[in-house]
């Protein structure tokens, strides 16, 4: 592919990230390629993600340098563009990068020379009954810890706004969106609708809402599905509830999933893949749902889902299992799959034995 400006969100803390960042500057410089730095946490303030983009020279190739966190950083900024964003890695139990830290210059190589291919990612946008803000008086409880807030939500200019189908927000999501309760003493009651139907009201620590990317994130601490990232579905996971009825509910790309405050519970903050957005109360609801935009994420090479599963969470095999004795292959490639299966994702050589 044509590059002609680069953009790079690092991991600051990481001493190989910002030698990585090295090796980036020095490559664009050797290709005749604009290279800019937008790591948004050397900033003070926060800005927007198409205000950091425009800083940036509005770039077409996105590279992260660090792990998952700094990925969702670095996908925002690449979804406000309509940018690739390509993924090194730093991380230990991260599902988003793509390269380790020391393969930086061939992966650039590669992407030069149009040696990858493009991963569409399913994104989450959504709707409020009114623009997303955080008081002052618990402004400084939410930022302990963290990093500097976002700036407040905008309203989406191209989308209708007002009235019963609320404000359209300028968010978005690659993981979740939350909604948590602020009070540690009080779980927070709230209705759940998923295509406009109340599903049931929940009391519970967290609400949350997740993509199929996601679902390797929060939502699966909370004890959500796991969902191949290939998959368009909305993971809706609560956390915590006080009720019966605590399973996932995996809905349809179309189908919009709504949560309603109760008159009597307490407020809730909104969190945007970890980032708190602001705060809502009783009465007030979000809707979430498919964003029309995908993130475009750069792949090297087929991605191996379910074996970095089984690494990254450390998947045992049950003792009982191990007694019967060791899984042989299924369906090895070392022949072109017959007629009925051609059309499968199959791995494109030979399968070696856990």
């Amino acid at each position: 592919m044509t590059v002609k400006r680069v953009g790079m969100v690092v991991h600051g803390g990481h001493p190989e990230a910002v030698a990585a960042a090295g090796t980036v500057r020095e490559w664009s410089m050797e290709h005749g390629i604009a290279c800019k730095d937008i790591d948004v946490w050397d900033d003070g303030d926060r800005r927007s993600a198409h205000e950091e983009v425009a800083a940036a020279g509005d770039p077409d190739l996105v590279v992260t340098l660090g792990g998952d966190g700094t990925f969702l950083r670095g996908a925002r900024l690449a979804a406000a563009a309509d940018a690739l964003v390509l993924g090194v890695d730093l991380g230990r139990v991260g599902f988003l990068t793509e390269v380790p830290m020391t393969d930086v210059r061939s992966a650039l190589d590669a992407v030069y020379e149009g040696r990858l291919d493009v991963e569409e990612r399913m994104l989450l946008t959504m709707r409020a009954s009114r623009r997303l803000e955080i008081p002052a008086d618990i402004e400084a409880l939410i930022r302990y810890g963290r990093g500097p807030l976002l700036p407040p939500t905008s309203v989406r200019p191209d989308c209708e706004s007002g009235g019963e189908w609320g404000v359209p927000l300028d968010v978005t999501a690659l993981n979740d969106v939350v909604l948590e309760k602020l009070a540690r003493d009080r779980q927070i009651s709230v209705g759940v609708y998923i295509s406009g139907r109340l599903l049931a009201s929940y009391s519970a620590d967290a609400l949350l809402v997740a993509t199929p990317t996601g679902s390797t994130a929060y939502s699966f601490a909370a004890g959500g599905s796991v969902v191949s990232p290939r998959a368009e579905v909305l993971v809706f996971t609560p956390v915590a509830p006080h009720m019966t009825f605590n399973r996932s509910v995996v809905a349809a790309p179309d189908e919009p999933v709504g949560l309603r405050i109760l008159e009597r519970s307490g407020r809730a903050a909104v969190s945007v893949d970890g980032q708190v957005r602001g705060v809502i109360g009783p009465g007030d609801w979000i809707g979430v749902y498919a964003s029309p935009r995908k993130l475009r994420a750069v792949r090297l090479g087929p991605m191996d889902f379910y074996g970095r599963l089984r690494e990254r969470m450390n998947l045992t095999d049950a003792p009982a299992a191990v007694a019967d004795g060791t899984p042989a292959p299924l369906w090895p490639v070392s022949s072109p799959p017959p007629g009925d299966l051609a059309h499968l994702a199959m791995p494109e050589g030979p399968v070696a034995r856990p």
